[in-house]
């Protein structure tokens, strides 16, 4: 494909709304080439052997495990995934790195933090800020494992308000080094890492700047205890005091006052990687509830056999599902960004910064979504155990546990709901999406004669595909009139735009299941893919449901009288299906085919 091609077919980060996307355009897991499903595949072997053969571990805050199975995946490469080669990487495309991240983060969260923790925010901006001479120097230990890295951003006063830090850097006399004081709080592999990147502020600067600190206890740093958390409990997690600590003027990150920008963009890729380390942790925790509902006999039969428990394997194995399609579309769409901004002239640095970028609204929408259906997937696994599944006996209990804290990382779910409409909007600003067209439409549209021609419906997806252009206009009707009616001051209303958000979310996770359902329809045939049709039509039926709960909560928020009553008939009118699907005959025939699988196996 030409690069021109390439460009035509691509959408830009949030034209999802407005625009039509073909199924052929869109990445599926189905899509890995052989070399991805070998890295695939040794991934899971040495999760399999290292990882889940030992969880218990993991739970009796076994630090020294979580470290000695890090070097371990260093010696794998898989520290090295997403590093270029000339710094000891393997320099693989994003797809690839999310696959790892994906893969090797299901078996514990423990270890998927460290993991996370180092091959993300403790690498990459080094990697992507860092001038030659740092990364020459740093990022072969930290691609090889030789050394861990962690993150210094958060500090008691400066949770979600990242930028508002007290932590100081004092320029010394002689100007060879800056002097950094204060106090850093969650800081994950802390009580193993050789390296810092810290955020400091020089003199009364706007923005944070960024350094990289080397950790030594001789240089004014400090440890605390580790810290007694819910879950992932051999995730190292410290406070980190810096006291005059001396850092060479050459280990300034990227440029002074850049801090705060590296902090976002290294947030923008941790949050589709955040995404794609919830996936795993489904799929095992799936798997292991059926393989109990299988065995677990109640009233002399299997309670898999109970339509009660079919409802939740069907929805965790429908929202499993979702969360793979909408991760890949996305993983894929940022690579080929990439790709377009290398082959226009961008060095690899700038093209990574811009390629993931462009999708932040995306990344924040995998955010959410998926981080929500992962601590769903561990409750519904807990109620499906049973009392076992309280225990700590059984690996349920540490997986809900473990799961709570995706809500939290990367930015809080709240925060990414309202940065998501937020972005969505400047975007359109900008002119990078065109929503002032299509919501005009919409307007126009609630105010002439509805149409009653029925749609030829008689195609794979056909009415599903309908209703989601549909869905796509409740979220215009309600995001553009709260545009109009609220200007610049939208962002002070949050309750408006947390349900806007939530509309946002539900079609991205919609559309991006159905299409991946039909192109797989397309070359393995309807009858291979018919669980994967039911799930897709149940995950639309849900989101439908949603879509309508949001949709009147963020009406009767700003409109009243006509107005009112006109967006209300609308949205009546953009969420009504033709044909009402069996929602329980769905749910039976996805249940059904995970109970004879014994786990989940889609992947």
């Amino acid at each position: 494909m030409s690069t021109d091609t390439q460009q035509k077919d691509l959408l830009r980060g949030g034209q999802f709304l407005v625009k039509e996307t073909d199924c052929e355009n869109v990445f599926t897991l189905e899509d890995l080439s052989e070399e991805q499903k070998m890295m695939r595949d040794s991934t899971k072997e040495f999760v399999d052997r290292e990882l889940w053969a030992h969880w218990e571990r993991f739970e009796n805050k076994d630090y020294a495990y979580t470290e000695e199975t890090m070097r371990h995946a260093g010696e794998l490469g898989l520290l090295g995934i997403a590093v270029p080669e000339q710094y000891g990487g393997l320099g693989m495309g994003f797809v690839s790195t999310m696959l790892v991240c994906d893969y090797i983060s299901g078996a514990t969260g423990s270890f998927s933090t460290a993991f996370g923790a180092h091959t993300g925010i403790g690498t990459m901006p080094i990697t992507l800020y860092g001038n030659e001479e740092q990364k020459q120097k740093y990022v072969p230990k930290l691609a090889s494992g030789e050394w861990f890295g962690a993150y210094c951003l958060t500090e008691p006063g400066a949770g979600s308000d990242a930028n508002s830090g007290k932590t100081k850097a004092v320029l010394s006399e002689d100007g060879s080094h800056y002097k950094i004081s204060g106090q850093k709080m969650w800081i994950s592999n802390a009580g193993f890492c050789n390296m810092f990147i810290v955020f400091a502020r020089i003199e009364d600067d706007k923005n944070i700047t960024g350094f990289i600190v080397e950790n030594d206890p001789e240089n004014g740093i400090t440890l605390g205890d580790e810290e007694k958390k819910l879950g992932i409990h051999s995730s190292s997690t410290r406070q980190v005091f810096f006291s005059d600590t001396k850092v060479p003027v050459e280990n300034l990150l990227s440029e002074r006052g850049n801090g705060f920008k590296i902090a976002m963009n290294a947030l923008n890729v941790g949050r589709i990687k955040l995404a794609a380390a919830c996936l795993d942790a489904q799929r095992r925790v799936i798997t292991e509830a059926v393989k109990y509902a299988n065995e677990r006999l109640q009233f002399k039969t299997p309670i898999i056999n109970f339509g009660a428990i079919k409802s939740k394997v069907a929805t965790m194995a429908t929202n499993a599902y979702a969360g793979e399609s909408a991760s890949y579309r996305a993983a894929k769409n940022i690579e080929d960004r990439i790709a377009l901004r290398e082959a226009s002239g961008n060095s690899h640095q700038e093209a990574e910064l811009k390629g993931v970028e462009e999708y932040a609204i995306e990344c924040s929408i995998l955010k959410v979504a998926v981080s929500e259906d992962c601590q769903s997937t561990t409750d519904e696994g807990v109620q499906i155990f049973g009392g076992m599944g309280f225990s700590a006996d059984t690996p349920m209990e540490s997986a809900w546990r473990d799961s709570r804290i995706a809500r939290i990382y990367e930015g809080t779910n709240e925060i990414n709901r309202m940065l998501a409409v937020g972005m969505l909007v400047k975007k359109a600003m900008k002119g990078h999406v065109d929503l002032l067209g299509p919501a005009t439409a919409v307007g126009e549209e609630l105010m002439g004669i509805p149409s009653f021609e029925t749609p030829d419906l008689s195609a794979l997806f056909a009415e599903e595909k309908d209703l989601l252009k549909r869905l796509k206009k409740v979220f215009l009707m309600v995001a553009g009139s709260a545009v109009q009616k609220y200007g610049p001051d939208l962002d002070k209303h949050q309750q408006l735009l947390m349900a806007a958000s939530d509309i946002l979310i539900e079609i991205y996770m919609a559309e991006s299941t159905i299409l991946r359902t039909e192109k797989n329809a397309k070359r393995f045939g309807e009858e291979a893919q018919a669980t994967q049709i039911a799930m897709s039509k149940l995950y639309l039926y849900n989101a439908t449901d949603i879509i309508i709960q949001k949709g009147k909560e963020g009406i009767v928020s700003f409109a009243e009288g006509d107005e009112q009553r006109m967006m209300l008939m609308g949205l009546k009118r953009f969420t009504k299906y033709t044909n009402q699907p069996n929602v329980v005959a769905l749910r039976t025939q996805i249940a059904d085919k995970v109970a004879a699988d014994n786990g989940y196996t889609f992947d």
